[in-house]
């Protein structure tokens, strides 16, 4: 569908540029050339990538219209990452960019939205608010991993959870300690261990509790915990403190075959020997520019 202004229908525009534009060069306001007939089953094959890349298109321009430099990647200067989709795509830009400290604003256009903060229609508003500086940076715990195997050391990072399952999808039998402490001999599809910002994420779907990103805590959710004679488990989630350390050690050599799976990037590993997570000092930082209460954003995402 195009758009015209509705003092000349010398100018069309997209519907994107209609609503990022707000009042056509002229000084009108926009208005399509016609109403077709709403097409349901069209809406359903949409996809948000056109979208982002629409929007993607005209901030980059207003951006240098306002006077401020726009890159492709990062640089020694770079005040500001924006980011335009949903969460999934927040979380891959995260990983590109090796969990940057610099601060990191999202433009929604995906479904949830709970990670990002503005909407197509408020680009506007956040050049004229972020070149005033009326906006605040909210730091967010993230967890790591250190994964033994026969063959060295590797790490991992995640802002929302990390989990641990069998390969391929197989039930998996773990010695878990906590501080070094032996809690449990666990069975079933797998860990997840997630911070407060993915609380409602992974971890919600798994009945796990929703936890105030403000607290700095460890949420462990266990994944379909099978409960026998040889194997007892906890059947609900259990939250540890910042400083604890939880420890996963495979029970025997056939189910040292996992999968450490980081916000949904999976790392498939074999002869595991030990599994360590915890809390990671890193912090990644996502600017707000107003005030969002936390438990509004969940009731209207959730309820």
């Amino acid at each position: 569908m195009l758009y015209h202004s509705t003092r000349s229908e010398a100018h069309f525009v997209d519907s994107a540029e209609a609503v990022l534009e707000g009042l056509a060069p002229d000084g009108g306001l926009y208005m399509p050339e016609s109403i077709p007939a709403f097409d349901w089953q069209a809406c359903l094959r949409g996809s948000s990538t056109e979208m982002s890349a629409k929007i993607e298109k005209l901030l980059r321009k207003k951006l240098v219209k306002s006077g401020l430099r726009v890159y492709e990647q990062l640089e020694a200067d770079t005040a500001l990452i924006i980011c335009i989709g949903g969460d999934g795509t927040l979380l891959r830009c995260l990983r590109s960019c090796d969990f940057p400290t610099i601060p990191v604003v999202g433009i929604n256009t995906g479904h949830l939205g709970f990670f990002q903060e503005l909407m197509p229609d408020k680009i506007d508003d956040f050049i004229f608010q972020y070149q005033q500086g009326n906006f605040t940076v909210h730091s967010y715990s993230t967890v790591k991993s250190r994964v033994e195997t026969s063959s060295g050391t590797m790490r991992q990072i995640a802002l929302n959870e990390i989990a641990i399952k069998g390969v391929p999808n197989y039930p998996v039998q773990l010695n878990i300690s906590i501080n070094d402490s032996f809690i449990e001999r666990f069975s079933g599809d797998g860990i997840c261990v997630s911070t407060p910002a993915g609380s409602t994420a992974y971890n919600y779907s798994l009945g796990g509790a929703i936890v105030d990103p403000r607290l700095n805590l460890m949420q462990v959710a266990p994944i379909a915990p099978i409960n026998t004679v040889a194997y007892r488990s906890f059947t609900s989630s259990i939250l540890l403190p910042a400083n604890d350390k939880l420890s996963i050690i495979p029970c025997d050599d056939d189910h040292r075959h996992l999968s450490i799976v980081a916000d949904g990037f999976a790392e498939n590993y074999e002869d595991i020997r030990r599994v360590e997570l915890s809390l990671s000092r890193k912090k990644i930082n996502l600017v707000r520019f107003e005030y969002t209460n936390f438990w509004e954003k969940a009731k209207s995402k959730f309820l």
